[in-house]
């Protein structure tokens, strides 16, 4: 997670450095700091607060900090507590050297104890803070060899602290004896250079770049760089210099409005009729003759009739989506599929089969296992002879100018356009939709439903935007009044079977997210087994219930709940069975297939409206961050 802007360039830097921290305050909330060089006195200026990035900013509101060279961080916590003294920028005993870091620093306690050994006092408990003491280390050593100017002494300062850092880092520096010059660094963890007229911005993010230029420079793994005024130097991890031409953005930054809404996520949530609508005209093509639909990629996709099975990687809701999207591909498509948590694909991948297609799904195109992941799938399959295990490959998500964008050739864009609440709704529900189109593309290519089939579900996807208005207008009513039932709730048990279990795992993790009540999704039939000793009157199940082929046993297993006197809400339609229910959150009747893009809506507004009857900040909930760029 963490956050990073750095500056150089002619203008003050302060008000660069807290539009971009601004930007990119989804990546953390903690705490955030600044540093600028103060080139008159020949120091550093540093300013850090606990919190939010608002308390930064009133702490500076009432001082004049003139600098044209400067770092910024907003901080997620990893190593030490939210605190004042571990907020970045980290300085040197002597107060010359400041350092901004996204990532972990895996041996830091080693260096840390031989920094002590030498009698550095170290003021955090990071460990990030290691790093400037070695730097200002460096620093010393390299006076001797007089090189031709501080900059550069900086630039080989840092290539030989980063030799000795263990694990995964971006990192900015600033040392007030250069005071035009900023170096930085990255393995593992993102950062983009922007090109200006006069002056360059780095960050973690390119939301933090788009209002000041439109032309950027990603830097590679391994990758340190030298920014001054008057230009870039680029050296990959050999020493040898780089030179490549710098990108166009792909996408322009947008403005963002809650209009009256009272937070994003609630706009958010609203806002899903419209992307399944823009989905529908980007993805859905039919030629003249009607009955021939084809979902329109932006790649070629011949590679994918030769695709015998699925493997896919995900973190956090985008693996639920991924759930939703293996039960497609397996049950209308034909496909063997298999979803694996990122993080644990890395330490125990399954044998490599030849002709089989890897799925990176991330709505960020940061996320670190799911990047990390891809990576050593797409090395192990390099490394075999075997044609038929080449790797081949699609990533969806929601920001093509990211590093799964610049990683993966063929991108599925879910274009849900910025998401501000930290917790997922839109981009959850656009990655659903890449998944229909993907089912509906391997049918076609494999036959396993017929054309008329294929084409229901194409003409149900169709319909949703309408029904999808009404649902959200009828359930955010509904879930306002049910979300004061909710006040000394304290656990809630989710209930759903087959193509609407992973949306039950979904309905408990916006409830955890966002309004911190301990909440667990179960397939109904494993009730049984273990989870029903949870159950009495104060836990409430909430079970989706969709007519299909496992509606009748959805129904048994709710009865075994109420059974226990658990309060008892279903998320089905009016019909026979649906009865049994103590409170029912109606959804129409549709096709079992289009079933997890409605019930999903009903569980979003809930958990909304449960977090905001409480009080609690639901766009920015705590211990969370939108980006999740560590291991």
């Amino acid at each position: 997670m963490c956050g990073i802007v750095a500056v150089t360039g002619y203008r003050n830097a302060l008000p660069l450095l807290i539009n971009g921290l601004e930007k990119l305050e989804y990546r953390g909330y903690d705490s955030a700091g600044i540093a600028i060089v103060n080139p008159e006195e020949n120091n550093l200026i540093c300013n850090k607060s606990e919190g939010k990035l608002i308390k930064l900013k009133n702490n500076l509101s009432q001082q004049e900090i003139i600098g044209t060279v400067g770092i910024g961080h907003t901080r997620w916590a990893t190593h030490g507590k939210p605190e004042v003294k571990n907020a970045h920028p980290h300085l040197d005993s002597t107060g010359k050297v400041a350092v901004v870091q996204n990532g972990i620093i895996e041996n830091f306690l080693d260096l840390r104890n031989k920094l002590e050994q030498e009698g550095v006092s170290f003021q955090s408990d990071t460990d990030t803070e290691v790093i400037p003491h070695l730097i200002k280390k460096e620093l010393n050593n390299l006076k001797k060899l007089n090189l031709e100017d501080n900059g550069s002494t900086l630039l080989v300062a840092v290539r030989n602290v980063i030799a000795d850092l263990e694990g995964t880092y971006a990192l900015a520096v600033l040392w007030a004896d250069a005071p035009d010059s900023l170096v930085v660094a990255r393995r593992q963890a993102p950062l983009i250079i922007g090109l200006g007229e006069g002056e360059f911005i780095c960050a973690s993010d390119t939301p933090a770049i788009a209002n000041l230029t439109q032309t950027i420079l990603p830097m590679e793994d391994e990758e340190i760089g030298l920014l001054t005024p008057l230009g870039i130097e680029l050296y990959d991890s050999n020493n040898e210099r780089q030179y490549r031409n710098p990108t166009s953005l792909k996408c322009s930054e947008q403005v963002v409005d809650k209009m009256n809404f009272r937070h994003y996520m609630h706009k958010e949530i609203y806002e899903q009729p419209s992307l399944t609508k823009n989905w529908i005209e980007k993805y859905l093509t039919r030629n003249n003759d009607s009955n021939n639909i084809r979902v329109n990629y932006s790649f070629d996709t011949n590679f994918l009739e030769d695709i015998e099975r699925i493997q896919i990687l995900a973190c956090g809701t985008s693996r639920h989506a991924s759930m939703v999207g293996s039960y497609l591909l397996e049950q209308f498509s034909g496909v063997p599929t298999d979803v694996f948590y990122a993080s644990e694909f890395r330490y125990s991948p399954p044998p490599v089969l030849p002709n089989t297609l890897t799925i990176g799904v991330t709505q960020s195109g940061e996320t670190a296992d799911t990047l990390a992941a891809l990576s050593m799938e797409i090395k192990r399959r390099e490394s075999l002879e075997n044609k038929l295990c080449k790797p081949n490959l699609i990533a969806i998500t929601n920001r093509l100018d990211s590093s799964i964008g610049r990683q993966i050739p063929n991108i599925i864009d879910i274009s849900a356009g910025i998401e501000i609440g930290v917790a997922a709704t839109k981009t959850f529900f656009g990655q659903l939709l890449s998944f229909y189109g993907l089912a509906i593309t391997f049918a076609q290519i494999k036959q396993s439903k017929t054309d008329n089939e294929i084409n229901k579900l194409i003409s149900s996807l169709e319909n949703l935007p309408s029904l999808l208005e009404d649902l959200v207008i009828q359930h955010n009513e509904i879930s306002e009044k049910l979300a004061h039932e909710f006040s000394e709730i304290k656990d809630v048990i989710f209930l759903g079977r087959g193509i609407n279990y992973p949306i039950a795992l979904e309905g408990a993790l916006k409830l955890k997210e966002i309004s911190y009540i301990h909440a667990a999704g179960y397939p109904a039939g494993e009730m049984k087994h273990g989870p029903i000793a949870l159950l009495e009157k104060k836990v409430p199940v909430i079970s989706i219930a969709t007519p299909g082929k496992v509606f009748e046993k959805v129904i048994s297993n709710a009865q075994e709940a109420k059974a226990r006197d658990s309060y008892l809400i279903g998320i089905a339609p009016k019909c026979e069975g649906t009865e049994i229910f103590d409170y029912l959150m109606p959804l129409p009747t549709a096709d079992e297939w289009l079933s997890p893009l409605l019930a999903v809506i009903p569980l979003q507004l809930l958990s909304y409206h449960i977090a905001a009857h409480r009080g609690l900040d639901v766009d920015q909930p705590r211990n969370l961050a939108k980006s999740v760029t560590v291991e």
